[in-house]
């Protein structure tokens, strides 16, 4: 007998009312029905619908949003069958039509913008957004970010899509640190400071899950915990290891941040193992520190395929099996995997190594997720619901993205005031493989704009009349094919000013590419020269005995040696999304002051570094490097000059419980109105074994030119928290302290004020 019964039409359709009544029996019940029952219950059904049962007995309570939230979420597991709460469990889940439930794909991005899901403005990539030094600006900049998503999502729903990048939890932000410059994915991160990390990445979680009491706008996830930055090649088998300092001090802060302090709704466990363990299965990352030190009880998932090492050979080999390795990831706490392997789950659960009741924990977590997110309530209840679609790539959004890319570009360099050039000009040459290159503008984890300004369309739309000449010149790294240096120079030698535009691509540094040439490997680099081919026309350029401004495009450091003693002026424009041209072009002619800040050390050679391999951080970035950089993190030149004066702290003693409030004064001594961005550092005389120095706060500040704007920054207790080693905890420990402050992390560039802590 099959009766496909309406039951409550906006919620339910029945397949088959024989296997209902199945299901519901056993479910409830925990006993098998023959057929006279489920006759007798049909009639009972048959009799209650001919009577006009009430809409509100029809319906599930996990529908009704008046409930409280757990007696929902008990409503649902309730229903679901064994193997439904698997499909629930992995990344793409599955339709349960009988309950009214589409199917949804938790994997979304939204890196520098909503990605991979078509039209969307296309915002500086990460490390350019860190390079602003400007966390109400990144602030800013995700609460459109998520307002598009939003309307992108709703959209979606309205037209019955539901496949992958179309739903409403984004993986971002990317906030592992930055530690070595070779690493290809640091492009996608917020730079080498733990505390810069944290500061932005609070942003981008705010901007995301937005402030409605009610309901979470969309979720954001931080990733990928913990240890891990690269090499890309080996991350599959590869085994971290960190002292316990390293790991508290450098890479933890910024998830316990986002933990304690932005109430980021997911973590996502890492590829690599640590301390033997794969991270999706470390008692100690996600069961000690995560769950019961921090307190975290919300979503964590695993990086797409990362439960597949356990167990598929030639990765990291701690299991036998998908059954084995999946039931160890979800009791360890990874109550999402993005693969395929907790299909096997059903094998667990009929051997024993996992009940239904373990499975519940980490469903009760996901299916919170997705109320809080309003998928089951009514879209008259969701305030986000009625933001309008106008919204993508709106015309604000696109002037923000503008706004972003005019921000992190920094002059490193400017001879004899070179820069700004003059719109009187009359021939410019631009030169070089990411000139005309829009794409590249985009970085990777990107949506598509459906207008991108390159730099070499900036730079003619900024100076209409004049003649800008373009030549290739080279590719980025191809030396196989002949390059003509003398005949391009020849073309170019008559103009008043040569504009270069190199650096490296992200189709050349990016997430396990299948890249192997000269310098690159994997997606990583092996060196991080200028590749060969770029400075062999440069030089050309330059030889030419005209003025050269270098234009890189880039997601990391590179060894700009040669370079820095020969060229003109150089500027670092990042990946800079889709209005980079017009921001660059904004910089060269001298409407937009540039200010970015480097937020990752530019060593001048490998040889600066320890092994790519080591994630021991003595002799890397600016807080463990003794040898002097070719620039320092925090770097940047102007346009225009500061001077920092008037500096007090509020207090020259304190106790270990209270804060220093410091304050200073920035003068413009120049004659262009510019921003500065202040950096505070603390320096630990009593402390051998702590950093060098280290970011505690910053402020980008804007100045107009002869104008002075006073400063106050509190330094929390935190701000002088460093790692006993045995108590293996941090603490702020009496002592002497030094409180720098300046425009860059370089001795030279920083003034000191001494504080004391005591008990």
């Amino acid at each position: 007998m099959k009766n496909h019964l309406i039951f409550d039409a906006d919620v339910l359709e029945w397949y088959s009312f024989a296997g209902f009544m199945d299901t519901v029996f056993h479910r409830l019940y925990r006993i098998d029905v023959n057929m006279k029952m489920k006759q007798f219950a049909f009639a009972a059904l048959a009799l209650c619908l001919t009577t006009a049962c009430s809409e509100k007995t029809a319906d599930y309570p996990f529908r009704n949003p008046d409930l409280p939230l757990e007696e929902r979420i008990d409503n649902l597991l309730g229903l679901l069958t064994p193997e439904e709460k698997i499909g629930q469990m992995m990344n793409t889940t599955p339709a349960v039509e009988r309950l009214g439930i589409p199917e949804y794909d938790w994997w979304n991005e939204a890196l520098h913008g909503v990605a991979r899901a078509g039209r969307a403005t296309v915002f500086p990539q990460s490390i350019a957004m860190a390079a602003t030094f400007d966390e109400e600006a990144l602030l800013e900049t995700f609460t459109m970010v998520s307002d598009e998503a939003r309307a992108k999502y709703h959209q979606y729903q309205r037209d019955g899509e539901y496949d992958r990048y179309k739903g409403l939890t984004f993986w971002t932000p990317n906030i592992n640190i930055f530690r070595d410059p070779r690493w290809g994915r640091g492009m996608e991160t917020y730079g080498e400071d733990p505390f810069l990390t944290e500061r932005m990445g609070l942003s981008v979680v705010r901007g995301l899950q937005g402030d409605d009491p009610n309901y979470f706008k969309t979720h954001a996830c931080a990733k990928h915990y913990a240890v891990h930055s690269g090499p890309e090649w080996n991350r599959h088998e590869y085994n971290a290891e960190a002292t316990p300092r390293d790991l508290w001090t450098t890479y933890l802060p910024a998830f316990e941040a986002l933990v304690t302090k932005g109430d980021v709704q997911e973590v996502m466990c890492a590829y690599n193992r640590f301390e033997d363990a794969p991270c999706c299965n470390s008692d100690k990352l996600l069961i000690d520190i995560l769950r019961n030190t921090w307190g975290y009880d919300e979503i964590i998932l695993s990086d797409c395929g990362a439960i597949d090492d356990f167990w598929r050979e030639g990765r990291h080999g701690t299991h036998s099996d998908a059954a084995s390795a999946s039931a160890d990831a979800v009791l360890t706490g990874t109550d999402l995997e993005c693969g395929s392997s907790y299909n096997a789950l059903k094998e667990a659960l009929e051997s024993g190594k996992i009940t239904e009741a373990d499975l519940d924990v980490s469903l009760r977590r996901l299916f919170r997720g997705r109320f809080e997110l309003g998928m089951f309530d009514p879209d008259d209840r969701v305030p986000y619901a009625q933001i309008p679609y106008n919204v993508v790539e709106s015309p604000e959004h696109v002037a923000q993205s503008l706004e972003m890319a005019r921000k992190s570009i920094v002059l490193l360099k400017n001879k004899d005031h070179t820069l700004p050039l003059s719109k009187e000009i009359r021939k410019i040459a631009v030169v070089g493989p990411n000139a005309a290159d829009s794409t590249m503008l985009w970085a990777n984890y990107n949506g598509f704009p459906s207008q991108t300004v390159t730099i070499l369309e900036g730079i003619r739309r900024k100076v209409p009349d004049a003649e800008v000449m373009y030549e290739l010149g080279c590719d980025h790294v191809d030396v196989s094919i002949p390059t003509d240096y003398a005949a391009t120079a020849a073309k170019v030698k008559d103009a008043d000013v040569i504009v270069f535009v190199g650096g490296i691509s992200p189709r050349l540094e990016g997430e396990e590419m299948p890249v192997e040439t000269d310098g690159f490997r994997k997606g990583d680099r092996t060196n991080i020269e200028v590749p060969k081919v770029q400075k062999e026309m440069i030089q050309a350029l330059k030889a030419t005995g005209k003025p050269v401004v270098h234009v890189v495009c880039t997601g990391s450091a590179l060894a700009l040696n040669w370079e820095d003693a020969h060229i003109d002026a150089i500027l670092n424009a990042w990946y800079g999304g889709q209005e980079a041209g017009t921001a660059v072009a904004d910089v060269l002619f001298g409407d937009y002051n540039p200010a970015g800040r480097l937020p990752v050390t530019f060593y001048k050679s490998i040889d600066q570094l320890p092994d790519f391999q080591d994630y021991g951080m003595a002799g890397r970035t600016y807080r463990y490097m003794t040898q002097e950089p070719l620039y320092p993190f925090g770097y940047g030149l102007s346009y225009t000059t500061f001077a920092y004066r008037n500096a007090k702290l509020s207090q020259e003693a304190v106790t270990k419980d209270q804060p220093v409030t410091l304050t200073f004064d920035i003068a413009n001594t120049g004659s262009t109105d510019g921003d500065e961005v202040a950096q505070v550092y603390i320096k630990y005389p009593d402390l051998p074994k702590e950093p060098v120095k280290a970011l505690k706060a910053f402020k980008r500040i804007h100045v107009k030119a002869g104008e002075t704007r006073q400063v106050t920054l509190q330094l929390e207790p935190k701000a002088f928290q460093s790692f006993d080693d045995q108590t293996q905890t941090m603490a702020v420990r009496p002592g002497n302290y030094v409180v720098l402050y300046g425009g860059s992390s370089a001795d030279k560039a920083l003034q000191s004020l001494p504080v004391r802590i005591n008990e």
